[in-house]
Formats: structure tokens, sequence, C-alpha cells
């Protein structure tokens, strides 16, 4: 069917919605206003002129559907381009007006909404016959109620139907729109538990049957520049798939055009996806990804009707479908037609029997023609389920097949994750071995800083020590060169004023101890005293530097520091050690006198 005939349909209602008194007229006024919708709905340009000359006022009454169709015709429906305008809007636009006088109040109180009235009144013209008044015959109905029980996912029972016509012979000619949704919506025709169910149904096979949509769902779409996977919502229609971010249709992300020279091939799994086929346009590649193999195999004949329905030039699966099941209606009819004419040309020459032999030959001519038609309907559905079953055949043992490589695919899978599993816990092993060696290294480091600060802190205490050592060194030095430098002056005024000094006696010596004793600090035997006690410092003051020398040998990362020992006579002394000595030499020296030794003795008796 044209689309001047789909369009056709639907004018029909709204002008017989303004033909209040059936007559088949209707108001020039009402023609005006009719034909200034259909141009804005149509998105054809107005042409005032031509409207009010067709419709000028020269006569008198109401114009017929006759006078109408020339202009409707020439003006309207001869410039209307499929593609250019919204056809759901247009129908909205005929429903509307039809719907407010015939469209019975019962209608919607019952199964059906305003909503799913539409959609059937729609749906209707769409399967109804090309004559007018519009209806939609048994077959056409029995295929329309069957699509809905089967989106509501329920078996169609025909039993309602049948039970309907046999008890309203005037319907088994066909229903027209108002007699099919009022049946409808009284539950008549078809047994719904929910009208939520119901409206979700009469929506999907809307939007399968009005809008051409061959198949929909979801895809994993490989991106065209970020090259990764996208779940997607396609729409599959004859010219063309478009696919959204979910199935609201709100946000549309692309279309693929089915032009000339497209085709649609299967591809191997590969970056572990499964069920692939892509889409070869002139312009690029689209690859896709199935939930399963059933679903690729659907969506690919989908797409194969739809490329065929493109090259064929036709807009619309059901069309074609609707088509061929009138042929095959129209060719049963005339095989009964022809049985029927066959019949009777034997009636007419068959030489003149009795009455009663007339009726009997008429009444086994009946069931002869009856039985043939049966068999010749039995033979050719025979041959249609012959070819179904061979196609169904071939979609299994391409089923089985693309199973098996699934297997094949699975097994490698399995395989190589079975060994990336051991690589796996290979490399934890390792890590973990090597998070070991780190605490430990770490551990290491950490004591080895630790020591080495010891280090610093004790390196640093003795160069304190040093320091203070070197500045009472410096001290002495002093002290020393000062004593140095007043000894000769003291022993030149002892020579100049003493006499030689006999050798006494050790009675003299004795009394001469008193008066040394009494004697001032002044005195020669005071000077020589300091003498001897600047020379016994010096050599302490030696032992001392020997010992600092000992301390200043370098302490290497990890020594271990030697305890002290008490030295034998000719050894460095330690710092306590030394500290010690000098100690218990003063104390004894305040204690007894000083005695000098017998080195300094002679070196007194020299002098």
């Amino acid at each position: 069917m044209d689309l001047k005939s789909e369009l056709l349909k639907s004018i029909w209602y709204a002008f017989t919605s303004l033909d209040v008194e059936q007559s088949g007229k209707v108001s020039k006024s009402q023609l005006k206003v009719l034909s200034h919708n259909l141009y804005t709905v149509l998105n054809i340009p107005h042409d005032h002129v031509v409207l009010e000359e067709h419709f000028k006022d020269d006569n008198d009454g109401p114009v017929s559907n006759q006078g109408y169709m020339p202009y409707l015709n020439k003006y309207i429906l001869a410039k209307a381009t499929e593609g250019t305008f919204c056809k759901e809007t247009f129908d909205d636009l005929c429903w509307t007006m039809t719907s407010k006088k015939n469209c019975k109040p019962s209608i919607q109180q019952g199964l059906c909404s305003a909503k799913d009235c539409f959609k059937l009144f729609c749906l209707f013209n769409l399967l109804s016959e090309d004559r007018y008044p519009l209806v939609i015959i048994q077959p056409e109905i029995e295929y329309l109620l069957s699509k809905i029980s089967n989106a509501m996912s329920l078996e169609w029972d025909g039993s309602a139907l049948e039970e309907l016509l046999s008890q309203n012979a005037a319907l088994q000619d066909g229903m027209s729109v108002w007699e099919f949704l009022e049946h409808l919506s009284a539950g008549q025709l078809l047994h719904v538990e929910s009208k939520e169910t119901f409206s979700l149904a009469v929506d999907d096979v809307f939007m399968e049957m009005y809008h051409g949509i061959i198949k929909k769902g979801y895809l994993l779409k490989k991106g065209h520049v970020r090259r990764n996977w996208q779940e997607r919502w396609f729409v599959l229609k004859p010219s063309s798939l478009m696919y959204y971010v979910n199935e609201d249709l709100k946000e549309k992300k692309g279309e693929v055009l089915l032009e000339e020279g497209s085709v649609v091939e299967n591809l191997s799994d590969k970056e572990g996806r499964r069920c692939l086929f892509c889409v070869n346009t002139p312009v690029r590649t689209y690859e896709m990804s199935a939930s399963d193999m059933k679903q690729r195999v659907d969506w690919v004949q989908a797409i194969q009707t739809a490329l065929r329905l493109r090259a064929e030039g036709k807009s619309s699966l059901h069309q074609e479908l609707k088509l061929s099941r009138r042929k095959q209606r129209e060719i049963l009819q005339r095989s009964q037609n022809n049985q029927s004419s066959h019949s009777e040309t034997i009636t007419v020459e068959a030489p003149q029997h009795s009455a009663p032999e007339q009726q009997g030959e008429t009444k086994s001519s009946e069931p002869h023609i009856e039985s043939t038609t049966q068999r010749e309907v039995e033979a050719k559905r025979i041959e249609e389920e012959k070819q179904e079953r061979e196609k169904q055949q071939a979609i299994q043992r391409d089923l089985e097949r693309q199973l098996e490589e699934a297997k094949e695919a699975k097994e490698k899978m399995t395989a190589t994750l079975t060994e990336m599993a051991k690589e796996v816990q290979q490399q934890k092993k390792m890590i973990h071995e090597l998070q070991l060696t780190q605490v430990k290294l770490e551990e290491a480091l950490n004591a080895q800083i630790h020591a080495r600060l010891e280090e610093d802190g004790i390196r640093q205490e003795l160069e304190r020590q040093l320091e203070e050592e070197q500045k009472k060194l410096v001290e002495v030095l002093l002290y020393q060169s000062q004593l140095e430098a007043s000894a000769p002056r003291s022993q030149e005024d002892s020579s100049t004023t003493t006499p030689p000094i006999s050798q006494p006696t050790e009675e003299s010596t004795e009394k001469e101890i008193p008066v040394h004793e009494s004697t001032s600090t002044a005195t020669p035997p005071d000077i020589q005293r300091s003498e001897k006690s600047s020379q016994h410092n010096t050599e302490m003051l030696k032992n001392w530097t020997i010992q600092h020398n000992h301390l200043m040998k370098p302490i290497r990362p990890g020594d271990k520091v030697e305890q002290s020992t008490c030295l034998r006579q000719g050894q460095a002394l330690t710092s306590t050690e030394f500290i010690a000595k000098v100690q218990t030499g003063i104390t004894q020296e305040k204690g007894n006198g000083y005695s000098p030794s017998p080195t300094e003795e002679e070196e007194e008796q020299d002098s």
C-alpha cells in the first residue's frame, strides 16, 4: 500500500466526522478548515488562492465527498512526500476529529486507555481492507491479537473471537474500528488480567508495526575513535540501524545508514568478545557483539531483511507481510471459485436425470470439491512446513557449528586463564620474597644508621674532650715556659750570696732542716722544689700527650670500643688512670713534702 492510500484512510475518518447528517456531504467552511489543517501537518505550503477558487460560493448547499476528492488528490495528497512530515502527528489529528463523535465513553472506561485507542486505531488502518467503509476481516484480527498476546508472553486463544463471530453473523464480513475497540475493551476478544501489561504490549506492537521497527534490543558496540566497547540500545528499521544510550530513546548516540552496498557478516571471537558480527557500509565498518549465538543469528537475519527491503524500495516489513497474506487469501478464494464454477459446468452439461439421481450427483460432487480444496491447501501447508523445517535445520546446524567453535574457544580461554593464574601465583610469591628482603634491608639500614649516629656522637664527645685537653696543654706549656724563664735568674742570685758548701754531716743536716723549714719561700731550696715539681709535671704531660694521640685514632663504622686495661710501665695511660695518678701524686706532695729523685740531686750538685 502506497503513502497516498495510507493517508486517505485517516482523512476518510476526518471527513466522515464532519458529516453530521451522514449524507455524504460536508459544508465548504468545514472543508476549508480541514484542508488548512492537512496542509499544516503534512508540511505543505498553503495555497489560499487555489483553496478559495475551488470552494467558491457560487452555489448553495454543501459539497459532496466526490466533489472534494479532486482537490484532495491534486493539491494535498500529490504534494505529500514521505519523510517530510510526522505520520503519527497526521493520524493523531484525524483521530482527534473522529473520536469526539464516534468513540463511546464506555470504550475508554474498559480495558483500553485513550492512548491505547489511538494506537489500535493506527494499527487498524494498517491492517484494514482497501475498501470503504473501512473494515478489518477475521484473519487480520487474529494476526493483530496474536501479536499483542505474544508481546504479553501469553499464548493467544482464538475461542473468544470464534464465539463472538458465531453470535453476531454481521461481524463475519468485517468489523469497523469502533466495533473492534468496543469488543476488545469489553474483554470479548482477548483475556487480559492487567491493564498495564496490555498497554505495554500494545505499545510494543505499535512501535514494531506502525513505525516499521524490524528488531530492537541491547548490543555491545565497538567505538570508532576510542575503540572501547559500550552497551547501546539498537533499533532496526528498513533504512537504518539507530542506537541510543538506553531503551527510553531520549539520547541518540548514532545511526548506521543501510545504504546500497552495505552487507552484514559474522566475525570470529577476539579481544575477549564472543558472538561478534559487523555491518560494512560504504562509509565505515561497525563491529557489534550479541549476548549469545541465538541473538547474533536473529540480528544478522533481521539486518539482512532490512537490506532486502531497502533494495526493493519497501518501507515496512509488515506491509509486505500484509500483502503476502492478502495474496494467499486471494489465491485460495480464486481456487475455490474455479472449483465451484467447474462443478456448475459439469452439472449443466450432464444429461438430464431424474430428480433423485440429480440430487445424488450434486451431493456427491460437493464433497469431492471440498476434498480437492482441502488436499490443495494441505499440500501447500505441507510444502511450507517442509521449507520452514529445512530453514530451521540449517539454522540449527549453523548454531551447532557456532556452539562447537564457542566450546573450543572456551577451552582455549580456560587453558590461557590457568596459565595466567600460575604466572600470577609465581609473581605473587616473588613479590612476597622481595617484600621480605626489603624489610630486612630496611632493618639493616636502620641499624647501620643508628650505629653511625652513635659513632658520630662518640666522635663529637671525643673531639670536645680533645679540645679541652689541648687548652689544658697550652696552659701547662705557658706555665712551664714561665718557670724555665725564672729558674736561671734564681740560680745566679744563689751563687753570689751563698759560700761553697762542704760535705755536711748527718748531724749538721739534721740541724739545718728546721732552718730551711723556717725560711721564706724565696730561699734557694724552695726554688729547687718548684723546678723539680715542674719537671715532674712535664713528664706527666708527655704521658698525657701520648694518651691523647692514642685517643685520636679514627673510629671506623662498626668498630667496638676496647675496654681500658691497666697498662704496664712504659705504656700510655687512659684519661681516668692519668687523672687518678695525678691526684695521688698531689696528695702525697701535700702530706709528705717534696723529696727529689736521685737524678735531681745529681743535677743540683753539678750546678
